[in-house]
């Protein structure tokens, strides 16, 4: 008999993960962003990370090859973003909202442990979601403790 959603969500929720805002600029030039928890390290040699963006999502329609973007990872204390950037409410996400723009044009937050700038390198189906390959063209970083998710909810490193 196949899993569940429920019992398939249940699963992952025990496992830990670190919470990050992705950000990018539209056509417009307007940024936009979502919060994004599938993020990982692909490569070292050349330099890749991967993103899973739900099909559904604001950004979704955004990314494609050659478009640049940010993973901004969290800091223990920016739970309120991750938050408001993972409200369903897409209004100006970005009103008051501290950041600079990075060497690829797209928003950098202020407070984040680190920012990975990259350009999309390789799109891939993946269900309900788009895997999306960045290869990293600059990073910065920051000391602090990082936001964590588990079992459901927002959790801090001791």
């Amino acid at each position: 008999m196949p899993i569940t959603k429920d019992e398939f969500r249940r699963a992952l929720g025990h496992f830990a993960s670190g919470v990050t805002v992705v950000t990018a600029r539209r056509a417009d030039g307007q940024p936009c962003g979502i919060t994004v928890s599938a993020f990982s390290s692909l490569s070292l040699e050349p330099p890749l990370v991967l993103i899973c963006i739900d099909k559904r999502a604001s950004l979704h329609s955004e990314m494609h090859e050659g478009v640049n973007f940010v993973v901004n990872i969290l800091a223990e204390d920016q739970e309120v973003i991750s938050r408001r950037f993972a409200s369903k409410d897409e209004g100006d996400r970005f009103s008051g909202m501290g950041y600079t723009d990075g060497a690829t044009g797209c928003p950098l937050l202020h407070g984040a442990l680190a920012h990975i700038e990259c350009r999309v390198q390789n799109l891939y189906e993946g269900g309900d979601h788009t895997i999306v390959v960045g290869e990293v063209e600059s990073s910065q970083i920051a000391e602090g403790k990082p936001l964590a998710y588990f079992r459901g909810g927002y959790a801090q490193l001791i």
